[in-house]
């Protein structure tokens, strides 16, 4: 079985960066929205810089991924012409419609994010599954699962019954897209995650950190418990 791709979220530092790039991370996460995180497109522009220089280099680094609630196309305009990320990470209300727009006309990767409740305890069905996505098809590349917060949208990190992962993974191999989850992981759950759904790929930020900062230690940890590595 194949191992999960990793995304480390909420980067802000070249110095964390540097010290990561030898781990096996698919893609790293700079968040735009409203959060602690927050990076301002120049910032991220800096960011990208470091890793557009190191790929010039030999070195194999991650994709990078905006992450974003409800902008308008001004906006990404704005911030994809400071920081040309590879792909952008919708966390709001974004329509199918947007969604499409978004990936042709800036010639991204589109990863939608869908709030699951903490609360829920009703397992959603396929048809409400299918009711919620098939909009979606043809128009994002994955499907991210994160756990509803009524301030950010997700970035909450606190988990959601996972037991609902396989009506959505379901809809995302039909459908042929990613499905990648997060929501309060860290190094001492995900391969419990992994273990019992095998997801396309992990999203991890305050799970990997230590009083608000990126910890290298637990980021190592995290990865090694998703590859096996």
């Amino acid at each position: 079985m194949t191992s999960p791709t990793v995304k480390i979220c909420g980067l802000q530092s070249v110095e964390v960066l540097k010290s990561i790039l030898h781990l096996p991370i698919a893609h790293i996460g700079f968040v735009f929205a409203p959060s602690k995180r927050q990076l301002t497109p120049e910032k991220g522009g800096e960011l990208i810089a470091f890793l557009k220089s190191e790929a010039g280099k030999g070195i194999d680094v991650p994709l990078t991924v905006g992450v974003f609630v409800n902008p308008s196309e001004e906006e990404l305009e704005q911030t994809l012409a400071a920081a040309p990320l590879d792909v952008v990470q919708l966390h709001g209300k974004e329509t199918p419609a947007f969604c499409l727009r978004v990936r042709e006309h800036f010639q991204v990767k589109v990863f939608k994010s869908v709030s699951i409740s903490k609360s829920e305890d009703s397992m959603p069905s396929a048809e409400a599954v299918a009711a919620q996505l098939d909009p979606y098809q043809g128009t994002v590349d994955a499907i991210l699962l994160d756990t509803f917060d009524p301030v950010y949208g997700g970035g909450s990190g606190k988990t959601f019954a996972w037991d609902c992962i396989p009506v959505y993974q379901e809809w995302t191999r039909r459908a042929g897209v990613q499905l990648l989850v997060a929501g309060g992981l860290q190094p001492d759950n995900v391969d419990q995650l992994v273990d019992a759904y095998g997801p396309d790929g992990v999203d991890v930020s305050s799970g990997v950190e230590t009083d608000g900062v990126k910890d290298i230690a637990k980021i190592t940890s995290f990865v090694e418990r998703v590859t096996r590595k």
